[in-house]
């Protein structure tokens, strides 16, 4: 118990170290007052352009692999492995570093969606179900135009897969899909009230039906 609560509590201050907040800084914006006010890379890309929101992408989904692929294996004298318990450790940490994005301790308790936090979780977790996840993502964006949407998709896609591919006996895998999914929805709910109204942007370039559109 003391070994996944303290890797969890490492998992969580890493997944508040915002990339977005971060290279901003450099910068000398907080693109949390810019466009949607949120500090992932959807809005960095909105506010900032391609390659700021590159760099964003690869901080936020290289602390979630960190979290699940090599926190986890971190060998504490203090805390050694505890048995079947630590089985749950890389589970536990990926969640734990979702969570540190959407409530940074380091920004006060203001960060992102966890997009790609979930991402790179997803990665160091189990790579392969990566695929139905981002296959979920696009067809959605594609068909939609909503990236909350998509986004939204992506995440019920990996409870959903690891139940089809016959893993939900995993119940560490499984526990964490269920959570991400959940904490991913609930992050996007204001996209969700947008939806309803009518007044969400949609992505014209990733659109479908949305190319001789003026929707951005």
């Amino acid at each position: 118990m003391i070994e996944l609560a303290l890797k969890a509590a490492l998992s969580y201050l890493l997944g508040g170290i915002m990339g977005g907040l971060v290279l901003g800084h450099f910068r000398g914006v907080d693109i949390r007052a810019l466009g949607s006010g949120n500090a992932g890379s959807t809005n960095a890309l909105r506010t900032q352009g391609a390659s700021f929101a590159l760099a964003v992408m690869v901080i936020d989904v290289g602390k979630g692999w960190l979290a699940t692929r090599i926190v986890p294996a971190l060998a504490l004298p203090f805390a050694p492995f505890s048995g079947e318990l630590h089985l749950w450790v890389p589970c536990a940490c990926g969640a734990a570093a979702m969570l540190g994005h959407v409530y940074p301790v380091w920004y006060g308790f203001r960060g992102g969606k966890a997009v790609a936090t979930f991402l790179g979780a997803v990665i160091g977790l189990a790579p392969r179900l990566l695929l139905p996840v981002l296959c979920s993502w696009l067809g959605v964006a594609v068909l939609t135009g909503y990236v909350g949407l998509a986004s939204m998709a992506a995440a019920v896609a990996l409870p959903a897969s690891i139940a089809w591919s016959g893993l939900a006996g995993e119940r560490p895998l499984f526990a964490f899909g269920l959570f991400a999914a959940v904490l991913i929805v609930v992050t996007h709910r204001t996209n969700i009230r947008r939806m309803s109204a009518g007044s969400e942007p949609r992505a014209r370039r990733l659109w479908l039906f949305g190319l001789n559109r003026g929707d951005v």
